[in-house]
């Protein structure tokens, strides 16, 4: 239970950090609802832990809720990885263009 209120409170500050940079312009309105969708989702699932054990145990899974969540996670991190790898790498061709077409000119 103790570990539940101190994640909570962990997402509560991320949550409010992610309304200053909002604020403050920092960061873009889809950027924006897309982070505030994952720790509202974050947050939805440490409260109901318990229901997703059920859930996972009448589908036949023997792990608990906070496993499959943090497989969930790391999938979700690299899937993210990928996606900034992909971005960088059309940035850098994008840099590359420009530098040829600034130095034929």
């Amino acid at each position: 239970m103790i570990q539940q209120v101190i994640a909570l409170v962990f997402i509560a500050f991320f949550i409010w950090r992610l309304l200053l940079q909002k604020k403050q312009n920092k960061i873009g309105g889809n950027e924006f609802i897309l982070w505030l969708s994952f720790w509202l989702l974050g947050g939805i699932a440490i409260i109901f832990i318990r229901s997703i054990d059920q859930l996972l145990v009448s589908a036949g899974f023997s792990g608990s809720g906070i496993n499959f969540l943090l497989y969930l996670a790391v999938i979700s991190l690299f899937y993210f990885v990928f996606k900034l790898r992909l971005k960088i790498s059309k940035l850098e061709n994008n840099m590359t263009e420009l530098v040829r077409t600034i130095t034929l000119k």
